[in-house]
């Protein structure tokens, strides 16, 4: 992970190399997938246990077509390669750290935190939180690279940095259904939210996070398992 640093700013984002790599190799790849299915689609159309033997069988009855066949199997496998990549980007992470707040941009989603309500920042497995004065939950955005240009941003801009992790990871509980220590209306959308989690449906888990935080609750998962904790609101 890249940190440019600037006199006022520090942005943190995947680096060049990756990114580059990102936008050729995977429109490459996909031509190289496209061209060995149109190479290979006659023989794997006669194997019995081969699943969607019918495209194969459609593939192949235009593969002697040349040079037809391998111009649009190679077109074909760049064009999903160039998909995949859009679709990469619109994942990564880039992170704006200045005195005053961080801003967070994933694909055209951009959120933007005043310094004055960070609490702490820490690392949690290959995901980067912020919690707010309550111990409530600002902001968990995963990234895939290393944590050390994520530290050093922060630390640069002085904010509190917590080198250990989550400062309240004890305080977790694991969510069974119907705990009677759950506020309002939370053990109801914490079975949402495992739904969520069991389909895939990360947009839906996300909501359902805020939502939960609007009640007091932060919530964490490990392979798809819930705990949950209570904020600590101040003074209370």
């Amino acid at each position: 992970m890249d940190a440019v640093y600037q006199r006022h700013e520090t942005v943190v984002s995947e680096p060049a190399w990756a990114v580059g790599l990102m936008w050729v190799g995977l429109p490459l790849a996909g031509a190289g997938a496209g061209w060995l299915l149109q190479a290979l689609a006659g023989w794997l159309a006669e194997l019995p246990w081969v699943p969607f033997d019918g495209l194969f069988e459609l593939v192949a009855s235009v593969a002697d077509n040349e040079p037809l066949a391998t111009i649009v199997s190679l077109a074909v496998g760049a064009v999903v390669g160039l998909v995949l990549a859009v679709m990469g980007a619109m994942e990564m992470l880039v992170v704006r750290i200045t005195d005053g707040d961080v801003t967070l941009r994933r694909g055209d989603s951009t959120r933007q935190i005043n310094r004055s309500v960070v609490q702490t920042v820490f690392i949690d497995g290959k995901q980067l939180v912020l919690l707010g004065r309550d111990a409530e939950e600002l902001a968990r955005e995963g990234f895939d690279l290393g944590a050390d240009a994520m530290r050093d941003g922060f630390l640069a801009h002085g904010y509190p940095w917590a080198a250990a992790g989550d400062p309240y990871r004890d305080e977790f509980r694991r969510w069974v259904p119907d705990d009677p220590a759950l506020p309002g209306s939370a053990d109801a959308l914490l079975k949402a939210r495992a739904k969520a989690l069991e389909k895939g449906d990360k947009s839906d888990a996300v909501e359902l996070r805020g939502e939960l935080g609007k009640l007091g609750v932060v919530v964490r998962e490990e392979a798809k398992r819930q705990y949950w904790r209570r904020t600590h609101p101040t003074g209370g």
